[in-house]
């Protein structure tokens, strides 16, 4: 292919309006695409590019059982990371393991799980979703099964680490899915609804791995996680549609404009040589006048949020992306940079090390200060999935209603930081809340102060929680599964840490002194989130006209 011919199918150039007005910074990124044909201008964005078959024009119950599908497929990170915590004691007895070697398969589980979903959600904006869905849950169904039929520990541990891997993808590639099907004024309902299933993990895990583990031994436990699996897996070959539409990844545009930035180089290169030693015609020379025209037709460093190439349906035929296009770590790093994005996601992590810890440790100290078994702890631990539950269906339409009111109170402009604002409400109540679960179980009080307690933690923290993930997708158009998929290694980092220094502080400063601490962590994530609602507009746009500029300057370079 010539030079020639892939400038006459390159991309209509597109960017934003400069009228605030026109546009929901952060919301839906506007652009203005020009067709070469003279035709009237179009104002349209990323996230509503024209694409066969558009997932959000799909009927309420096609999208309904998209979300079912997604939902009880997270409800396998969940249960995973908690369901073997009744069966320790068997599996370390059985297994010649230690207590040390319990706690690493643990902590390597939960950081694993925070840390793969980088790969997947890469993966998943080149190779769509449905094909990430498969291939990560016939790892999880796999690894589990040799779990089950394990005679070592370090087997155990390895497979765990595997396990995770597999298990992690939908945390990250399902909010994108949602992104996919849902209008940004919707997915604060539709998140909730969706986290909500990972959060019955917690409270079921306990109680379905103490009656396996009683009734059949630890083995059953990973048997019935294989199960699962398998039942999702079918569930994702036979009745789910992929939600990935090309033309609306930022992350699959971008690979696009880099290879035909290569191929036109590589072209430019043959030509030179070709004529080596001639002159250049002055006709091939770029006027002064062509390059302002074109510096006019791209727009000025100063568009925010512009997209300035929607790569035309020709190039995507003509190119595709490999996977040598994946990589992980230029798309995390564009998120975790923009200083919006990495004060919500330290805050958002500090909530996850929250609700881990006191999973972990409320189980402990049921066992060691009540003297419960692995059943009834289970059942106390109910109380902290159901606040959970309640507190991500709850906030995530208290978010919805949120965004409406302020956006018509704004002149019907929205943007969003104004999703944030929902979560004000529960900060006054959270960290009494947690205070109050710290002294009601250093006292040893009767248990059912503490699944009030519970409840109450579980409720306010998940509020702050999944308004906060929907906030990261809203803010992140366009690469929305990126930025879930380094929510999710930030929260796994910080659950890896709390995991590991939970039982120390436990054992030196008691449950009044450990949740105490918990209260002013959970003050200062709190501090964060008002951050991001006064100042993330701001840094945003400031970090997406320095990513424009940035761009631009490449794009002359490569056109050079």
């Amino acid at each position: 292919m010539t030079v020639e011919n892939l400038n006459a199918i390159s991309p209509a150039l597109a960017q934003t309006s400069h009228n605030p007005e026109d546009h929901s910074p952060g919301t839906a990124t506007p652009v203005t695409i020009r067709s070469p044909c003279n035709q009237p201008e179009v104002k349209v964005d990323i996230e509503h590019v024209h694409v066969e078959d558009d997932p959000r024009m799909w009927s309420n119950t096609r999208k309904n059982s998209v979300l079912f599908i997604i939902s009880g497929a997270t409800m396998i990170a969940g249960l995973t990371g908690n369901i073997q915590n009744p069966a320790n004691a068997q599996i370390q007895q059985q297994l010649h393991a230690s207590a040390q070697d319990i706690s690493l398969s643990l902590a390597m589980f939960i950081l694993i799980q925070g840390s793969a979903p980088l790969f997947w959600s890469t993966l998943s904006e080149i190779k769509g979703r449905k094909l990430v869905y498969l291939v990560s849950i016939a790892i999880f169904i796999v690894t589990t099964a040799i779990v089950a039929i394990s005679r070592t520990i370090g087997l155990v541990i390895g497979m765990r680490v595997l396990q995770a891997a597999g298990s992690s993808s939908v945390m990250s590639v399902g909010a994108a899915s949602l992104a996919d099907i849902y209008e940004p004024h919707q997915r604060g309902t539709m998140m909730g609804i969706y986290y909500s299933a990972p959060l019955l993990g917690p409270a079921l895990g306990p109680i379905i791995g103490g009656a396996l583990t009683q009734g059949f031994g630890w083995r059953a436990v990973f048997w019935f996680l294989c199960i699962w699996g398998g039942v999702i897996f079918a569930a994702f070959a036979f009745l789910f549609k992929d939600t990935f539409r090309k033309e609306r990844s930022l992350t699959y545009q971008n690979v696009l404009k880099r290879r035909i930035r290569e191929r036109q180089q590589h072209e430019q290169q043959k030509a030179r040589k070709s004529r080596s030693g001639d002159v250049t015609p002055a006709t091939a020379r770029p006027s002064v006048e062509n390059e302002h025209a074109n510096e006019k037709e791209q727009g000025s460093p100063k568009d925010l949020e512009a997209q300035r190439v929607v790569v035309s349906a020709e190039v995507m035929k003509e190119i595709k992306p490999s996977l040598a296009d994946v990589n992980p770590l230029p798309p995390y790093w564009r998120v975790i940079k923009q200083k919006n994005n990495l004060v919500a996601i330290t805050s958002s992590g500090l909530l996850f090390a929250f609700s881990y810890s006191i999973t972990y440790t409320c189980a402990r100290t049921l066992a060691d200060s009540y003297g419960y078994n692995a059943l009834t702890t289970g059942l106390v631990l109910l109380a902290f999935g159901i606040g959970s539950v309640a507190g991500s269906i709850f906030g995530g339409r208290w978010s919805d209603r949120a965004l409406a009111r302020l956006k018509v109170e704004n002149g019907g402009v929205s943007y969003a930081e104004m999703r944030l604002d929902s979560t004000k409400t529960v900060m006054l109540f959270f960290p009494p809340s947690v205070i109050g679960y710290a002294w009601v179980c250093q006292e040893r009080v009767h248990v059912a102060a503490v699944c009030v307690m519970l409840f109450l933690c579980g409720f306010f923290s998940i509020w702050i929680y999944s308004s906060t993930l929907s906030y990261l997708v809203d803010a992140n158009v366009g690469r929305s599964s990126s930025a879930v998929a380094s929510n999710s290694t930030f929260r796994g980092l910080f659950a890896f840490v709390a995991a590991e220094v939970a039982i120390p502080l436990q054992d030196a400063i008691g449950d009044g002194g450990l949740y105490t601490l918990w209260g002013g962590l959970m003050i200062l994530s709190q501090g964060m989130t008002l951050l991001v609602i006064y100042k993330g507009r701001e840094w945003r746009e400031q970090s997406i006209e320095a990513e424009n500029a940035k761009q631009e300057r490449k794009d002359g370079v490569g056109q050079a």
